[in-house]
């Protein structure tokens, strides 16, 4: 494929174009443009300079093409126009050919001449060169054509190498099985020069409804084979044995994911004396290729500056140059430093290389090991001799039915990886595919109890009769259930049966990939307009199928019965009355348990502060016990925060910091919650927490953690404006 495109849009802007027919309530031009606009955006997307995009536009009221101007007056120019000349297509031009594209007052305009003219401007530009060359034409076919040179045009066509695309409003297209009545005789006519135009170049021709019914459907995007490693693989060392194996390869990606294009940082662009260039960046603060400024933002910069605590400086604190910084380990609580010659130490000396270290049969490998992205080894390239040997090994692998394990250095000094090597064998192909290995670090063994049995406290099992294994019944139950949702034939074939898989592989999609794509297309071609729905084929596998859903219904009554699934009872909110507490599912008085003397705690443990804190609360017989626990809290929080090594415990504060402002509106002590936080904050402020802890009040300001309102508790004395402004300071 080649890497340069050269593609010219023909669009018919005649009067006949504004008018909606076959039901639909936007104008034929805004409905055909829908696929247009679809192409050049994602030509835009892709920031590539050597994709070239070129717009004619057909039946508009004046004429400005260079044919048309010519002295020796070529006739059957007359009112096209070059709406863009063939080149890069950049958001400022899409923007620019946005205003230029409407309909005009004008009947006549000749589609074939405009052909012509997309023709000399592709070859004007490509030349002999290699390029992907494309004309694709929009019409409603309502205009006269001259069809006297189309045995011509045609040959010429194919001569350079053109693709001729033809997408009719409403031409008939027994394929897509759609026929327009009525249609006027011009109409017709054309149409029959439309079809025998594309059949003569080899061209592709259908109707508009067809184009634009595509449009949900993902495009995969192909890219160009990568190498990742091109060198010997071995077994054994050649160096050192005589009979060690020894083949020159190529490795190559066979899969790699796509990741989901990043946002950038932008901020309204403020108005000043020559103004600054603008550079768009991504989240990263890096620069961002290929995209252009805009007229509306500016760029984010972000600036870093270190300071340390320096008893005579202005403010107590001095400016430190990243330079003098050294990096600090975490090890529990204390900061290790290691230098930088020391770190070196640690870094392991490799060497390009791919070696076979070991052999596994196929049968004792268990597919959760496989870590990553898909690669393919083949041989080296007009190296005969590889490539026999690389097939001796494919072969030897298959008919043992056995994988190979490989150790892979993909350049000098990169780590190692441990690679599965599987053979892969077709009549005209033949490759190793690989996926990477865990190493023993990564393997984490969890042991879970067994689903069949019970092992009790005194060792013995029980395998039935006991309320945590299922009964006879249940497990009938859940059986019928599972075979009645069973989607491994649900979708149906061509004559209606099912007998297909559902959710085949290539019919997956990347729903969050393609959605935020769809939505950056769309808004970058209507800024103005609302975000379109979600396509169905991106929702598709996203719930069961309804009718199957249906079937099961019956059998998932059946299950919840024989399985006494009971509802939950909902989360009681507001006052937490001691009276008006649901009665807990177990129907033990919880109350009793806990209001027994062994189970009060005097003192909260910092280590279960939260469930402690809340079982303190709910066992108090008075406000002094209330009281009591909010200070308790209060105090471990401060301890927390001061003890806090950089923010590492900022999340558990602000946990903690939650329930705490939670129960003092449920039990109506908002003044409590109220006079800690004012002076949590005075004293987080001033530093008195071991340093500038200023990061954490942005955690609390985030989670609007503020200070209880008489909007959030009756009982405040505080108003909405006092706690906003208790946030903003």
């Amino acid at each position: 494929m080649a890497d340069k495109e050269a593609t010219v849009y023909i669009l018919d802007l005649g009067s006949s174009m504004a008018d909606c027919h076959n039901g639909r309530t936007e104008s034929d031009l805004d409905w055909s443009m829908r696929y247009v606009w679809d192409k050049i955006s994602t030509t835009v997307a892709a920031s590539r300079k050597t994709w070239n995009v070129g717009v004619v536009g057909v039946r508009t009221d004046e004429t400005d093409n260079p044919l048309g101007a010519r002295e020796d007056g070529c006739e059957g120019y007359e009112h096209i126009s070059v709406l863009q000349e063939l080149g890069p297509m950049t958001m400022n031009s899409l923007a620019a050919l946005r205003d230029h594209v409407k309909t005009s007052d004008t009947q006549t305009g000749d589609c074939i001449s405009a052909i012509v003219l997309a023709i000399e401007m592709i070859e004007k530009l490509t030349k002999k060169l290699k390029y992907n060359r494309k004309i694709i034409l929009v019409t409603d076919g309502e205009a006269p054509m001259d069809s006297s040179d189309i045995g011509d045009i045609s040959e010429k066509i194919k001569r350079s190498g053109i693709g001729l695309t033809v997408l009719g409003v409403d031409f008939d297209d027994a394929g897509f099985g759609f026929k327009e009545e009525d249609k006027s005789s011009i109409k017709e006519q054309n149409e029959r020069i439309m079809r025998d135009l594309v059949e003569k170049c080899d061209g592709l021709y259908g109707t508009m409804a067809e184009a634009i019914s595509e449009l949900e459907t993902p495009r995969v995007k192909s890219v160009k084979p990568y190498k990742t490693y091109d060198g010997l693989l071995t077994l054994g060392d050649p160096n050192v044995h005589d009979d060690a194996m020894s083949i020159n390869v190529e490795r190559y990606f066979k899969t790699h994911k796509a990741t989901v294009p990043p946002a950038s940082r932008v901020v309204m662009k403020t108005e000043s004396n020559g103004g600054p260039s603008i550079v768009a960046e991504n989240a990263n603060g890096d620069e961002m290729q290929g995209v252009e400024p805009t007229p509306s933002f500016s760029a984010v910069k972000d600036a870093r500056t270190y300071k340390v605590n320096d008893p005579d400086a202005p403010g107590g604190k001095r400016d430190v140059d990243p330079f003098e910084l050294a990096k600090g380990y975490e090890y529990g609580r204390t900061a290790v430093h290691i230098s930088e010659s020391d770190y070196n130490i640690t870094k392991i000396e490799t060497i390009k290389s791919f070696s076979i270290v070991g052999f596994i049969y196929q049968e004792k490998y268990e597919l959760f090991l496989n870590m990553g992205e898909t690669c393919m080894t083949v041989a080296q390239k007009s190296n005969d001799a590889a490539a026999l040997k690389l097939s001796s090994l494919i072969h030897s692998l298959h008919e043992l039915e056995s994988y190979a394990v490989a150790r892979i250095v993909t350049k000098d000094g990169k780590e190692p990886a441990l690679v599965l090597l599987a053979p892969h064998i077709e009549p005209d192909f033949e490759c190793l595919y690989d996926v990477p290995l865990p190493f023993a670090e990564d393997v984490r063994i969890y042991p879970f109890p067994p689903l069949g049995k019970v092992i009790t406290i005194q060792g013995n099992t029980i395998t039935e009769n006991h309320r945590n294994l299922p009964s006879q019944e249940l497990q009938e139950a859940m059986d019928d259930y599972v075979d009645a949702m069973d989607i491994s034939s649900w979708e149906k074939d061509d004559e209606g049966n099912r007998t297909m898989e559902y959710a085949a592989i290539e019919d997956l999609f990347s729903s969050p990939l393609h959605r935020i794509n769809q939505v950056i297309r769309h808004r970058a071609t209507y800024p103005n307009q609302p975000v379109p729905p979600t396509p169905a084929i991106l929702l598709k596998y996203a719930n069961p199928p309804e009718d199957l859903v249906a079937k099961a219904k019956s059998d998932l009554e059946d299950l919840i019965d024989k399985a006494s699934v009971k509802k939950v009872p909902p989360k009681a909110k507001g006052k937490k009355d001691k009276g008006d507490k649901p009665k807990p599912i177990s129907g033990l008085d919880i109350d009793a348990l806990l209001k027994q003397p062994e189970n009060r705690r005097a003192k909260i443990s910092p280590d279960k502060a939260i469930p402690e804190f809340k079982q303190k609360v709910e066992i108090a017989d008075d406000q002094a016990d209330i009281e009591d626990a909010m200070k308790q809290m209060g105090a471990i929080i401060r301890d927390m925060v001061t003890k806090s090594f950089g923010d590492q415990e900022y999340d558990r504060a602000v946990e903690h910091i939650g329930v705490m402002r939670e129960t003092a509106i449920d039990y109506e002590y908002p003044g409590l919650f109220n006079s800690f936080m004012k002076d949590f904050k005075t004293r987080l402020l001033s530093g008195e927490f071991d340093g500038n802890r200023r990061e954490l009040w942005f955690k609390i300001k985030y989670v609007r953690l503020g200070l209880i309102d008489s909007n959030a508790s009756e009982h405040s004395k505080v108003t909405p404006e006092e706690a906003a402004e208790f946030l903003k300071k």
